[in-house]
């Protein structure tokens, strides 16, 4: 006979170990995709054969404030986004829950190691930041003629 004795909802016992767990090592992610749920900006990361492709979507980011830099082998985008709320018009409004980030952030990206540095282009459209960085040339495919 066992002595572990779960209730009968499994999964909500899962939910306390995966709690405590991430008390004992103090909460911190192990990795891009364990971060935080509510991260902003959220993030896509793919490739292609000549380049890596990050997506950053940060609606109502004023791209003037956004700063996307690479520096050993990290990529750091940074920025600011204010309120979408009008201002007060001399009545106090007071806020029952709000949803949407507001204030400074910072998301910070390991690049592979064939990422090239020297080959970055940022564009923001339609609030989506979009950062190609192109792959060395030692890393890319290519094919190889048998004799």
């Amino acid at each position: 006979m066992s002595d572990l004795n779960f209730g009968a909802d499994l999964f909500s016992e899962f939910d306390r170990l995966q709690r405590q767990m991430a008390s004992v090592f103090g909460g911190f992610p192990s990795s891009i995709r364990s971060g935080p749920f509510g991260a902003f900006p959220q993030i896509n990361i793919g490739s292609t054969d000549d380049s890596i492709e990050i997506v950053a979507f940060a609606p109502g980011v004023d791209p003037q404030k956004l700063d996307v830099s690479i520096d050993k082998g990290l990529l750091s985008i940074s920025g600011e986004r204010g309120s979408a709320q009008p201002e007060s018009t001399g009545d106090d409004m007071r806020t029952y829950a709000q949803e949407r980030f507001i204030g400074t952030f910072r998301r910070v990206i390991e690049l592979p190691q064939h990422a090239d540095p020297d080959k970055v282009t940022a564009q923001y459209t339609n609030g989506c930041l979009t950062v190609s960085i192109g792959k060395r040339e030692a890393s890319k495919p290519r094919a190889v003629t048998v004799q």
